[in-house]
């Protein structure tokens, strides 16, 4: 079987994202599962599915509470929609902002969750 083209290939964004909370949260499960519902909800299951979410666990920096999502580059900007509607996990409320976006994981973890 050949590989695809590179002209052919789902072109992907890393979005840098931060939570905002009084206690730390300590369980990255409950925040990639809350991101994904609220993604769910503002753009429905069809574009969950074409948006291809795909979290970085071992990029998730418990003492800054930031992280980053892997997603298609046409639904960056809904996917950064979804977290600024975020209110709160396991009952505690957080803002959820997004710091940045680049093409590059290096350059993304290292511009935003580093830092």
């Amino acid at each position: 079987m050949r590989p695809l083209l590179p002209s052919l290939r789902e072109k992907k964004r890393y979005i840098a994202f931060e939570v905002i909370s009084e206690n730390i949260i300590s369980d990255f499960n409950s925040v990639s599962n809350t991101i994904q519902g609220s993604v769910h909800e503002f753009i429905g299951r069809l574009g969950e599915e074409e948006a291809g979410m795909i979290f970085i666990n071992d990029k998730w920096n418990e003492v800054k509470q930031r992280g980053l999502v892997r997603v298609n580059n046409k639904y960056t900007d809904h996917i950064r929609a979804s977290l600024a509607l975020i209110k709160d996990i396991n009952g505690q409320k957080v803002i959820v902002r997004s710091l940045g976006v680049s093409g590059i994981l290096k350059k993304a973890y290292n511009n935003y969750i580093a830092k």
